[in-house]
């Protein structure tokens, strides 16, 4: 039976599911430190675990791509469900170092399916608004931080279990499966062009494309990673360290949702030279911060990497 395609449902899908990939990054963020007393881990396994978390992404993302038209966007969606899903409660149920590693390895799979996927679907379905539509749609990561991020600051005032934390994911993993569930997908834009997966492997080649990659690598390191271990890392300033990960984040959603009337000012050369300058510079300010200044800090480094 042929299913007419309900982009506004798929879209709307597609954003909680970041929303959830994003609230897996800053709900483990609040919790690192909790995990590494519970399972009497050093901070380097402590580390290796987060790191998890990326590495899964990183490999999902890098397969992901090809994989949507092999496999289909309705598998790609599925099994990213079933990834974050099994990954939750591998992870509730951990008793020692690697159930929690591949717990978040698993989870890390998922939230690389969810992006290559999403950034498949949204372009395919609005191949004239692709930029707008792909810019509202992954502001919904910082977006999802905030959420994550003032979820664990108030279970944390509330004494709340760390797998009850966990547990709460649960919710809208199940919501955005539904909405997905026997739904309709499009087919890819390389496949509508009708472009060769040849074509498209060869243009991974191409100088520039690699040097984009190698730069992408390095502004990914100094959002993702910073982010990852801010609260735990800024735990001792006398301040509920996860805030400021919720401040960084919520500058970044503002901005990002801006980004046309920043971009009237600067060109994008210019935009990723000063982007570079006021990350350096608040994350110093960052390591030399005391007490309430750290948000001010944050401030200056959270407008350095919002428009990476």
């Amino acid at each position: 039976m042929n299913i007419e395609l309900n982009k506004q449902r798929l879209y709307n899908a597609a954003c909680l599911s970041l929303v959830v990939t994003a609230m897996t990054f800053s709900i483990r963020a609040g919790l690192l430190g909790t995990i590494g007393n519970e399972f009497n881990l050093n901070p380097t396994a402590v580390g290796q675990i987060a790191a998890a978390a990326f590495w899964g992404f990183t490999i999902a993302m890098f397969i992901g791509g090809p994989l949507c038209d092999f496999l289909g966007l309705g598998r790609m969606y599925l099994f990213a469900f079933c990834a974050h899903f099994f990954g939750i409660i591998l992870t509730i149920f951990s008793s020692s170092y690697w159930p929690l590693f591949f717990s978040t390895l698993l989870v890390g799979i998922g939230n690389g399916l969810i992006e290559s996927a999403s950034y498949t679907m949204v372009s395919s379905m609005y191949p004239s608004q692709k930029t707008k539509k792909i810019n509202d749609w992954h502001i919904w990561f910082p977006g999802g931080i905030v959420i994550g991020g003032v979820l664990a600051w108030l279970f944390s005032l509330a004494a709340v279990d760390w797998k009850i934390q966990m547990a709460v994911m649960i919710i809208p993993t199940i919501i955005y499966g539904v909405m997905f569930y026997k739904q309709s997908f499009p087919k890819s834009e390389r496949v509508t062009l009708g472009i060769s997966n040849a074509q498209m492997i060869k243009a991974c080649f191409h100088p520039l494309f690699i040097l984009m990659v190698f730069c992408m690598l390095l502004t990914a390191a100094t959002e993702l990673g910073t982010n990852q271990w801010i609260a735990e890392l800024l735990s001792g300033l006398g301040i509920p360290s996860i805030l400021l990960l919720v401040f960084i984040n919520g500058i970044m959603a503002v901005g990002r949702a801006n980004a046309g009337l920043v971009l009237r000012f600067f060109s994008s050369a210019g935009l990723l030279l000063a982007s570079a300058v006021l990350s350096f510079a608040g994350l110093l300010w960052l390591g030399h911060a005391q007490g309430y200044t750290a948000f001010a800090a944050a401030g200056v480094f959270a407008i350095g990497i919002c428009f990476f």
